[in-house]
């Protein structure tokens, strides 16, 4: 009796200790399950129109999500308030709600989650007359859909960019996203409220444009739609639209009918609900946003099952204690050991985290102090060349900016490895021109190529389309990368250049990409190793050659990217072939015009006169920018920090304001933000030297027109400047 009782006695201990362990977890579930709760209670009362239910369950479950710390949930709730605010028509808490959504979806890296917030923040700064921020995080929104090839968000991103042209009186450019969105609906049954209010839009461009036929034909079928599955606002807003146009045609029976249908309906919806006349939209616009209803509701009901499986468990795990009893010592020896063990790993963990930041921090820091001095560097020598120097001077700035050049070229090739090892590089999906890509790159490497006496030669496919869709950045770095890694180590050789076609379906091409040089070639066992960070094929070759060893890395890491490998086929004195392959989006020639490749297209005549102030704490950068500006007949003012760059602002007027980001006391963030507090007009570009630490989205987000990089190209930089200029209506 007395070895049963302790036997029992040890078995209850065991499952009072397993119950306190549950308990929290417990709770936790308990919590979220409530939170899914209120979510879809909140969605349904959105259904019946009843929008104080909503908000109110949707704050209640917010903080229930911040009481546990449930980030994702908190995102959720969120970004439903921001889009129920917004439908109210209460600008001031869905522009609140909405930047919170946008920057814990940053945080979590949740993709799709985040492109719809920016789509949502967008539409409020439409309602709010800031067409300038919404059109930024519309394009925001545009680049993430397309990679995400979500049709139905990148549809109402186009609805959203054709009624943003409309209020800024651009009915051709207009027509051209309303007709991008129609495309996406033609196929889509489940958008029937997208497409009415796609119509709807496209018959008021129509109607500005004078094409009163093609309005009234579109104005029709929005009505028709809207009717028939019962959205309310749309049908009112189609109503009075075509009436308005009967009327300016001169048949005014048919406006009366159509006015009087009208009041008829606007009468019959403000018995059935009296707010109807504050909301922007109907409630049908939240289903768009597809909630997760189902899902939260699948969710509570695997939690109950998983409470079952739980208490099962726990039954199974009393019934098993009384087997192991008899090894509870020989197992709490080897716990310890375990522990131990693992305190020893987890020490290890750490100390690689803290030298793997530690390396992150000092490259990102070093290749930012070097930039900055290199913006003088290659300021000066551009300056310069510009003073009529005779040819002996000419020779000495001409070696002056290769050298430069140089210099700058292995600070990014740092920067990019950095970047590319803290997964801060994403593949953009851009339309562009291959094979002006690939003579580009030629013509930059072709002088270097002769000065060693070496044949450079491009074999291109003429059979690949013109324009193609992907990131022509990265494989203008990965040839210029193996081109001059061909160049370098060949002399009195050739160089050939071969891009052939693979294969091609209705949207996609295959592209396979040769690079082979008649130089030093690479052995067997340096083939091995030969991709990795800093490595060269010996000692001797560095010397020779010179070099960081970085570039064949950034190539297979950029590859790496787009889902492809390299390859190397090479022989000692006779030289080394490097091959790979690649996958792009056709282009159709009804897309061109929505995807341009980028091009400088500045009228230097209109800058003239402007009035410039350049906030830079740097006195030789701040001679050079003035310099550059001043050529180009600019009127510059200068402030040597960000309190004096705020008073000037606030006491003069300028047309455009260049701001540092580091200087001493405040900084140019800091100082953006305080401009912004009492004057939201004024163009602010960050001139900066930008580093993996910095978010280009925090940039925007504190009140910064654009980004201009240094050290940058000079056509960039007027170009950046007349861009901003232009969009604010201060040129033509």
């Amino acid at each position: 009796m007395p070895l049963i009782s302790r036997i029992l006695l040890f078995t209850l201990l065991m499952c009072y200790q397993l119950a306190i362990g549950q308990r929290t977890s417990t709770e936790t579930r308990i919590i979220e399950d409530k939170i899914d709760s209120l979510y879809i209670e909140a969605f349904d009362s959105v259904q019946q129109k009843d929008y104080d239910v909503t908000l109110k369950n949707l704050k209640e479950g917010k903080e229930l999500s911040r009481s546990i710390n449930a980030r994702e949930k908190l995102a959720q709730t969120t970004s439903m308030l921001a889009s129920v605010y917004l439908m109210l028509n209460n600008l001031e808490n869905a522009s609140a709600e909405c930047v919170q959504a946008i920057q814990l979806q940053r945080e979590l890296k949740n993709k799709d989650e985040l492109g719809k917030s920016y789509l949502t923040y967008a539409t409020i700064n439409l309602q709010a007359g800031d067409y300038a921020a919404a059109q930024r995080y519309l394009t925001e929104a545009e680049t993430i859909f397309l990679i995400t090839q979500d049709d139905v968000h990148l549809a109402q991103v186009y609805l959203v960019q054709g009624t943003l042209f409309l209020k800024k009186n651009k009915p051709n450019a207009a027509v051209l996203k309303l007709q991008s969105a129609q495309s996406f609906f033609s196929n889509n049954d489940g958008s029937d409220y997208l497409k009415a209010k796609t119509l709807l839009e496209s018959a008021k461009a129509q109607e500005v444009l004078k094409n009163n036929v093609k309005a009234e034909n579109y104005g029709t079928q929005s009505l028709i739609l809207s009717q028939n599955n019962s959205f309310s606002q749309i049908e009112l807003e189609s109503l009075f639209f075509l009436s308005n146009l009967a009327k300016s045609q001169g048949n005014f029976e048919k406006a009366y009918s159509l006015l009087h249908e009208f009041y008829a309906k606007q009468s019959f919806l403000k018995k059935k609900n009296p707010g109807i006349s504050n909301m922007i939209a109907d409630s049908q616009m939240l289903t768009e946003l597809d909630p997760n209803g189902f899902q939260a509701q699948r969710r509570i009901q695997a939690s109950k099952i998983t409470t079952v499986l739980v208490i099962a468990l726990f039954t199974m795990l009393c019934l098993l204690a009384l087997s192991l009893y008899k090894n509870n010592n020989l197992r709490a020896k080897a716990n310890e050991l375990l522990q131990n063990k693992n305190a020893q790993l987890l020490v290890a963990k750490e100390n690689a985290e803290k030298a793997s930041m530690i390396k992150a921090q000092f490259l990102s820091t070093i290749t930012h102090e070097l930039r900055t001095p290199m913006y003088a560097v290659t300021g000066l020598t551009h300056l310069l060349m510009e003073e009529s120097p005779t040819d002996e001077q000419k020779k000495h700035l001409d070696s002056l900016k290769f050298s430069g050049e140089y210099l700058l070229s292995l600070i990014n090739n740092i920067l990019d490895l950095n970047k590319l090892e803290a997964n801060k590089v994403e593949v953009e999906y851009t339309t562009f021109n291959l094979k002006k890509r690939v003579d580009d790159v030629i013509f930059a490497l072709s002088r270097s190529a002769e000065e060693r006496g070496n044949k450079l030669k491009l074999s291109y496919d003429q059979d690949i389309p013109e324009q193609l869709m992907g990131d022509p950045l990265m494989i203008s770095q990965i040839l210029i990368n193996l081109i001059g890694n061909a160049n370098k180590f060949t002399r009195d050789g050739d160089i050939n250049v071969r891009i052939n076609q693979k294969s091609e379906t209705d949207n996609q091409i295959y592209l396979h990409f040769e690079v082979e040089d008649t130089g030093e070639g690479i052995s067997k066992k340096k083939q091995k190793n030969i991709f990795q960070n800093f490595t060269q094929g010996s000692v001797q070759i560095n010397r020779k050659f010179g070099g960081t060893g970085l570039g064949l890395s950034i190539v297979r890491r950029l590859l790496d990217l787009q889902n492809s490998t390299i390859d190397l086929e090479s022989t000692l004195g006779k030289g080394s072939k490097f091959f790979f392959d690649l996958k792009y989006n056709v282009v159709k020639q009804k897309d061109l015009d929505e995807h341009k490749e980028k091009v400088y297209d500045i009228d230097y005549d209109s800058l003239k006169g402007r009035r410039i102030l350049v906030v830079e704490d740097n006195k030789i950068n701040q001679m050079i920018t003035r310099k550059i500006l001043e050529k180009n007949g600019m009127d510059c003012d200068v402030a040597d920090n960000g309190e004096i760059a705020i008073e000037k602002i606030r006491f003069e007027n300028f047309d455009v304001v260049l701001m540092d980001i580091h200087m001493p006391g405040i900084s140019g963030t800091e100082a953006t933000k305080r401009v912004r507090q009492f004057n939201e007009g004024v163009p602010i570009l960050a001139l900066t030297a930008v580093t993996i630490d910095e978010n280009i989205d925090d940039f925007y987000l504190a009140g910064f027109t654009d980004i201009i990089p240094k050290p940058y190209k000079v056509e960039e930089f007027f170009s950046k400047i007349y861009k901003c200029l232009k969009d604010e209506d201060i040129v033509s």
